[in-house]
């Protein structure tokens, strides 16, 4: 495998005004195009390795689908982890200690399934390469845990992944488009990110017809971690051109998408609609960042198991407020971009912008309080002290302990 180490693009360091922007090589999108994953992955290797949701893809008719496509491609697929739920450490490593023994070359990863499943891909093509073959599951245990942002060693992916092809069959997280796996650790209480440039998927088939079978609840959380997304990546302080001009583009789709599609499952325009914008809010995150809804939202998912997409939506109506004094300006151009004929004064066009997000949130009908998915009054102080990292200090307005405890606790 090739080895890859950091480079600095000369006299990237010296300028502040320069940036990055990294993303899927190929991208296929359009309805039916899930026939097309054996063409994609046929152009990155010759057998495939396939990992999915239990519902996405183990016991769906996806997987007909898919493996069909695959066979077409002449490709032989066999199916090395299945997910039912967030990945964890644990099943991160029972993967690695399961994978099919022998050498690896010409294996493609091909993730069917929603963000959990692709990122316990991107985990399993990533470690595949990065540690030794053969160990039992608590052996890999710790090597994965060292090679995770802010826990262990801080070891680097620096070995190239198997390549990659990410199905999506869910429309929000965008993780199809992200450089970064995220990991939970029940045992030791903590969700982390797997993160490196070389994780980004080779390819990515977006078919939105794929999304069809997804429940009301799942479309709505979805939908709503597509919309946090595509808003916490204009306002952060990395904030960066190309991801600011993509949320231009995806949001104004999204916004009007999502309650459409809430009304009726079977608008396929809404469906594609979703798709283009979860797929974009992806690029825009991972070339850009995040704020305080994603940050509370990670340390709420270990607290109280709450899924990712219904704590970002629970806190985006909040981190809006919050942001509010400083990002009204941002604000305001969001609202132009969806509403052409918007005020041209800011401060009007910001606060039309605020009611109509917390417009879809409620037509959303999730839950709008932390005591609704289960946060005790008195966790509220760890809370706080659990929502820092990258997100976080990606907030437009900086935060501390004291003061996000502050709000988290009018929102109980």
């Amino acid at each position: 495998m090739d080895r890859i180490g950091n480079s600095v693009i000369d006299g990237a360091a010296n300028d502040p005004g320069a940036w990055d922007f990294v993303v899927p090589p190929a991208i296929r999108f359009g309805a039916g195009r899930v026939a097309e994953v054996g063409e994609a992955a046929a152009l990155l290797g010759t057998r495939v390795w396939l990992v999915g949701g239990r519902r996405s893809l183990a016991n769906s008719p996806h997987r007909d689908r898919v493996e069909a496509s695959l066979a077409r491609a002449g490709l032989a697929a066999e199916i090395v982890a299945v997910t039912a739920g967030e990945p964890t450490v644990d099943d991160v490593a029972a993967a690695l200690a399961s994978l099919p023994a022998g050498k690896r070359d010409g294996v493609v990863v091909v993730a069917v399934g929603g963000g959990s499943a692709i990122d316990l891909a991107k985990a399993v093509a990533a470690l595949a390469t990065n540690l030794p073959v053969g160990l039992g599951a608590a052996d890999y245990d710790p090597l994965i845990v060292d090679r995770l942002e802010g826990v262990g060693r801080g070891i680097p992916i620096d070995v190239t992944p198997l390549p990659l092809v990410a199905v999506p069959t869910t429309a929000g997280t965008g993780a199809e488009a992200t450089r970064n796996a995220v990991i939970s650790c029940p045992r030791r209480r903590f969700k982390k990110s797997l993160r490196s440039p070389l994780m980004v998927p080779r390819a990515v088939v977006v078919d939105p017809d794929l999304t069809a079978g997804c429940d009301r609840s799942t479309v709505a959380a979805a939908g709503l971690d597509c919309i946090t997304q595509l808003v916490e990546s204009f306002i952060c302080r990395v904030r960066r051109p190309l991801p600011r001009a993509l949320v231009l583009e995806a949001l104004p789709r999204a916004v009007s998408a999502l309650p459409r599609l809430l009304a009726d499952p079977s608008d396929r325009a809404a469906q594609s609609a979703m798709s283009h914008g979860a797929l974009l809010s992806g690029m825009a995150l991972s070339n850009s960042g995040l704020g305080m809804a994603h940050g509370v939202a990670a340390a709420l998912g270990i607290e109280c198991g709450t899924a990712h997409g219904l704590a970002c939506g629970l806190m985006l109506p909040v981190a809006l407020e919050v942001n509010a004094a400083v990002a009204a300006a941002d604000y305001a151009l969001l609202e132009r971009a969806i509403d052409p004929v918007a005020s041209p004064v800011d401060a009007t066009a910001a606060a039309a912008f605020v009611a109509r997000i917390e417009q879809v949130c409620a037509v959303a009908g999730l839950p709008r309080r932390l005591s609704d998915v289960g946060l005790r009054r008195e966790r509220i102080g760890w809370l706080a002290e659990n929502s820092g990292g990258a997100s976080l200090r990606g907030n437009p307005v900086e935060l501390d302990p004291e003061t996000l405890v502050g709000i988290l606790t009018r929102i109980w």
